[in-house]
């Protein structure tokens, strides 16, 4: 949608100009800016982003243009998926998703140059699109899909823009059990409320969230619910150091730019939260042994000879449920890549 504009002419009365005409001046002026109101008033209702989003409480988005990104983005992604090159889904993708699904496409073309041999189109049905109202950029919204790979679970795929000119690109995308997606809290018009990330309203701020997890992965607490992706994982670190070969992790949030964490209201007055961390893992042998032979896609983004140690980088998006007031954090789903690796 184009921008709306309003050319406002200032105009001058000169001695041969009667009363009559200046009056007749007036009266079009203010008739070219009624029409302009009605019609900025008309596109509003609409739920189109207009003039002034930057202050503006507005939908960030319609349901058709939403139903256009997710498109676009399926589009692109097949595409790069087919040829294993990162630059044919370079515009519709930013943040963790981006990190990672850019490294993929990577590993994939060092191990098979002409190609994906394999690939299969990734397919969405059964939409939902959960749209905000707010003011101020990004202007984002979330796809709930049902997709042909990964069974039953719904793709949550986060759609943000930080302009008009721009398009829409996944930040985040994870994969949730069907049950496990809630409701949201929306007016008479359908569209959802945006929970400021620093709301001191739920169990923990949805900006410190990525902080919060990293601290629990190391050292525990009581933010999170037991789970996969915490106690579980944890419990799955403590089992990777086996005899003759020490496993070191060291986690941290991304919290900047197009890794901001964004939140949604949920009926029950909670927050659905994205998050995004970044973490390293350090894979040292003992003396007389070797690091374990990584996997070729491991291998394609390995930089230097792995000798006595594998440190690897990994990106991980999160979706979590945030309760108002007290409780735990429960981590929904996570999905996380390898985005480089080095050998020493």
């Amino acid at each position: 949608m184009s921008h709306l504009r309003t050319h406002l002419r200032t105009h001058r009365t000169t001695g041969d100009r009667g009363p009559r005409r200046l009056r007749g001046l007036r009266r079009r002026d203010r008739s070219a800016l009624i029409a302009v109101s009605l019609t900025a008033m008309s596109l509003t209702a609409s739920g189109c982003v207009v003039v002034h989003g930057e202050r503006e409480v507005l939908p960030t988005t319609t349901r058709a243009e939403a139903a256009k990104a997710l498109r676009q983005f399926t589009d692109a992604y097949n595409k790069a998926d087919k040829a294993y090159d990162s630059s044919l889904d370079a515009d519709y993708t930013t943040g963790a998703l981006a990190d990672i699904d850019s490294a993929r496409l990577k590993a994939g073309h060092v191990n098979s140059p002409g190609g994906n041999s394999g690939h299969s189109p990734l397919e969405f049905d059964d939409v939902t699109y959960t749209i905000p109202k707010k003011a101020g950029w990004p202007r984002w919204f979330v796809a709930d899909a049902h997709g042909n790979k990964g069974g039953d679970e719904r793709w949550l795929l986060v759609f943000t823009r930080n302009s008009l000119s721009a398009p829409f690109q996944v930040a985040y995308l994870t994969l949730v059990a069907p049950g496990d997606v809630p409701k949201f809290t929306t007016d008479k018009d359908g569209w959802a409320e945006a929970v400021p990330a620093n709301s001191a309203q739920l169990a923990a701020s949805p900006a410190d969230l990525g902080q919060d997890y990293a601290t629990y992965l190391k050292s525990g607490g009581t933010v999170f619910a037991d789970g996969p992706h915490t106690s579980g994982w944890r419990t799955d670190r403590k089992k990777s150091t086996k005899p003759g070969l020490a496993t070191q992790y060291i986690d941290e949030p991304l919290t900047g730019g197009d890794y901001a964490p964004l939140a949604l209201r949920t009926a029950d007055g909670g927050a659905m939260v994205f998050f995004t961390t970044r973490y390293y893992a350090k894979q040292t042998a003992a003396a007389g042994t070797s690091v374990p032979t990584p996997n070729q896609d491991v291998k394609a983004l390995t930089k230097g000879e792995i000798k006595q140690s594998l440190t690897m980088q990994f990106v991980s998006n999160q979706v979590a449920l945030d309760p108002a007031g007290t409780g735990k954090v429960s981590i929904l789903g996570r999905i996380q890549g390898l985005t480089s690796a080095q050998g020493s």
